[in-house]
């Protein structure tokens, strides 16, 4: 017995254009932008044909349901800009925690502030985080000299939005990148790479949470 044949879902969210509509009657936007009223569907698909462009429902939910005159191409086009630009803004929103001590080893160091260097060049901001532990308490001088060396190493790529800040045993810092203009190319990524992406965004990052903690 021969399988079915499976053809998988296409990618984005499903549009009815044009014969696929199902409502009877339309709320049809021109190709002006402007509203043109509440028309039978057929009447709006030749309105759409006489303007050489798609009839491509855009408020289905609405009643009745809204449709514009436009190619559906340039509309998908459309579209899809506006669902990156929404991803970046995600993006921008999200923290990325950096965890400290204040004897780390200077390799330790090196290693977080690459992780951090990272995130702000990416569009995220950084919050610093070190805990004192046991008797570092007794010498919190220690871990705020640690912790303004790793916000002084990152000058390049962000600034402290605030400074470090004592909570019981942990000394926070947040840190904001620095507009793309004045803020100095990412050290761990080869120029092709910065060409490929130039704004630090992918796709997998954005299903990831909103804060993580780097580790070594």
């Amino acid at each position: 017995m021969k399988r079915p044949y499976f053809r998988p879902p296409p990618s984005g969210p499903f549009i009815r254009i044009n014969g696929k509509i199902r409502a009877r009657e339309v709320r049809v936007i021109g190709v002006d932008g402007q509203q043109i009223g509440v028309l039978p569907l057929g009447d709006a698909i030749n309105l759409a044909r006489s303007h050489q462009v798609d009839l491509v429902e855009v408020a289905p939910n609405a009643t009745p349901p809204v449709c514009r005159l436009v190619d559906f191409g340039k509309y998908r086009y459309e579209l899809s800009k506006r669902e990156k630009e929404a991803k970046k803004h995600q993006h921008a929103n999200r923290v990325k925690e950096i965890q400290l001590t204040a004897t780390i080893d200077p390799h330790d160091l090196e290693v977080k502030l690459n992780h951090a260097i990272d995130f702000l060049c990416e569009e995220m901001k950084v919050k610093a985080s070190l805990r004192f532990r046991g008797r570092e308490m007794a010498h919190k001088e220690f871990g705020f000299q640690t912790l303004e060396k790793f916000v002084r190493e990152l000058g390049p790529y962000g600034q402290p939005d605030a400074p470090p800040k004592l909570a019981g045993r942990n000394l926070n810092v947040m840190i904001s990148p620095l507009p793309r203009a004045k803020r100095a190319p990412n050290p761990n990524r080869s120029e092709s790479e910065a060409v490929e992406e130039p704004n630090g965004n992918s796709d997998s990052d954005s299903d990831a949470e909103s804060a993580e903690v780097a580790s070594n």
